[in-house]
């Protein structure tokens, strides 16, 4: 796949997110705030970054991209029916009965390599594959999203000290750290300190960086692929929820709600 210019990446960004809320508000119901932070590292992985094949979903030799955060399953499903894994107008069906686009991602749909939803088990899987990369000497790496909110559950601190203890400097995990999670802020919530010293305090290279700004995202992937550590990668990507749309940025209240007609007409206004 030939990678695209910061301009041309920065304008799928933006057609990304215009996909995310149309199919949020013709759902009725999904997660446009944490979908629309997280659509920059999401671009960025798909159009930039990662070496898959929509012609061959399954291909062994393909880089793997697990959505911990599986509640933003839209900026995926944005990116993977953009790509052409899917005929476009299936972005359309969000959520609908018999849909592959559920509200979670689901291995029905093609490019999704593992189901994610229950908040850390999908860095527990990206960890196992990078693993059985490794064990079958493959190039391949695996790319993980996951929430500042979720990394409140103990599960991603176990995975995070198994990917240390194997070495594998073929996981990179980006955390989309808005600050806010479903019920309010995560300091409010149950505070997480900062992620970047947890995570190199259980072994990790991190890197920390505007999880909005297309230049730094890309900077951080050619700093990955020149390190010679062979620790796993985080990337500590301090983002803005609902970011995009004037009146989602940094409100609690658009972590699982669907626009309203004037609202919608409002977002795409925003992201024209």
């Amino acid at each position: 796949m030939n990678k695209k210019s910061v301009e041309e990446l920065k304008t799928i960004a933006k057609d990304l997110r215009r996909k995310i809320v149309t199919m949020v508000y013709e759902a009725g119901s999904g997660h446009p705030g944490g979908s629309l932070s997280a659509a920059d590292f999401v671009t960025a992985c798909y159009f930039y970054e990662m070496n898959v094949d929509p012609k061959n979903p399954t291909w062994e030799d393909r880089d793997r991209f697990v959505l911990s955060k599986g509640h933003a399953a839209p900026a995926q499903y944005a990116a993977l029916g953009t790509l052409g894994f899917f005929p476009e107008e299936t972005l359309h069906t969000l959520r609908q009965e018999g849909s592959i686009l559920q509200g979670h991602p689901n291995m029905t749909c093609p490019g999704i390599d593992i189901p994610t939803g229950s908040l850390g088990q999908g860095i527990a899987c990206a960890v196992g594959m990078a693993i059985a990369l490794k064990a079958d000497k493959k190039s391949a790496r695996v790319f993980a999203v996951l929430g500042d909110g979720e990394c409140q559950e103990g599960e991603v601190w176990e995975s995070a000290q198994t990917a240390a203890k194997y070495k594998l400097d073929n996981l990179i995990a980006f955390v989309d750290n808005n600050g806010l999670q479903l019920d309010g802020s995560v300091e409010e919530i149950m505070p997480v300190g900062s992620l970047a010293d947890k995570f190199k305090v259980f072994g990790w290279e991190v890197f920390e960086i505007d999880g909005n700004n297309m230049e730094e995202i890309l900077k951080t992937f050619d700093s990955i692929k020149n390190s010679t550590t062979q620790k796993p990668k985080c990337i500590v990507g301090h983002t803005v929820k609902g970011k995009g749309v004037s009146f989602m940025e940094n409100v609690v209240g658009w972590h699982g709600v669907a626009p309203k007609k004037d609202q919608f007409e409002q977002a795409l206004k925003d992201l024209a």
